[in-house]
Order: structure tokens, then C-alpha cells, then sequence
């Protein structure tokens, strides 16, 4: 089963309008694929990213989420970012310091996802970037999907999306 999670949460609103409650959150693996010039590198095997849609607000959804970097990198910053993306940078722990990688989306919840990887990952000169793309991810209206907030809570990048409904 192929699964797009934008098109998934999109598709899940009208019932958790319905029901009143709030989506569980959902679990994404992200791929670690090393540069074909450094294949013997040690790389994390992947990454685990989480989103939950947040309860209904009139005329609108949001999904709060965050990217698990603390396992393979310390002093995570937000260092760019403005309502398309935002990028938080982190220092490879020693284990991981020559891995030269980057990655994306490959499953929702165990399912195979094939769509745009609005989440990134690379993995470079020492450092771990992770970015949040909305750039191309449209909600019912047209519109492009925001980003709300992005920040840091337990050493890891957090955030919020979202959309007029």
C-alpha cells in the first residue's frame, strides 16, 4: 500500500471532524543514503520523525511534528527559516562525524510513502541537517501550507504546520 500523508491527513480531517477527536500520531522512517564517493562511512541506519494532527479550529487544520536528532547529533539549532521551510543544524556525534548522506520520507506507519518528503535530511562535513519543506504541498484551497512554528523542545527540532481546510 502506497501512501502520501499530506493527502492522508487531508483525507482523515472530515472524520476527526466528525468523531471530535484528534488523529493519533503518525510515525515516519526517514532513509539514510550515503554518497556513492563514501560508502564505507558509518551512517545511522535511518530516522524516526513523528506528526500528529492537532484538533479541529474552524476553517483551518495544523500538524505538530518533530524529527528524532538527538540520537545522532548534539547542539541542534534552527538556523534558517521563513513560512516555506526551516532548517535546524546539529553536530554528528564522533560515531557518525564521516557519514556524507542525505534522505527523505520512505514510510508512514509501516506503509511505503512515495510522496514529495516534505522532511530532509543530509548528512555532511561533520553536520546533520534537517529540514521542513512546505514548498509544492497545497491544502484543499489552493493554498501553500505553512509553517507555524519551528523551534526546539528536548534537544530536538519541532514544529508546526498547516492549512485553510
Amino acid at each position: 500500500m502506497k501512501l502520501n500523508l499530506a493527502g492522508a491527513l487531508l483525507g482523515s480531517l472530515p472524520i476527526c471532524l466528525l468523531s471530535g477527536t484528534a488523529a493519533l500520531a503518525n510515525t515516519m522512517d526517514l532513509s539514510v543514503l550515503p554518497l556513492l564517493s563514501s560508502p564505507q562511512a558509518r551512517c545511522p541506519e535511518g530516522l524516526t520523525a513523528h506528526e500528529t494532527l492537532r484538533p479541529y479550529a474552524e476553517g483551518s487544520f495544523s500538524t505538530e511534528g518533530m524529527v528524532k536528532l538527538r540520537d545522532i547529533a548534539t547542539d541542534i539549532r534552527l538556523s534558517q527559516s521563513d513560512q516555506f521551510s526551516a532548517t535546524w543544524v546539529g553536530t554528528l556525534k564522533p560515531e557518525y562525524r564521516n557519514c556524507q548522506a542525505s534522505g527523505g520520507m520512505v514510510s508512514v506507519d509501516d506503509a511505503a510513502y512515495e510522496g514529495n518528503s516534505y522532511i530532509r535530511i543530509q548528512l555532511i562535513n561533520g553536520q546533520v541537517k534537517a529540514i521542513l519543506d512546505m514548498t509544492g504541498m497545497r491544502d484543499p484551497n489552493g493554498f501553500t501550507t505553512v509553517i507555524l512554528f519551528k523551534g526546539l523542545r528536548d534537544g530536538n527540532p519541532r514544529w508546526t504546520w498547516g492549512g485553510s481546510d
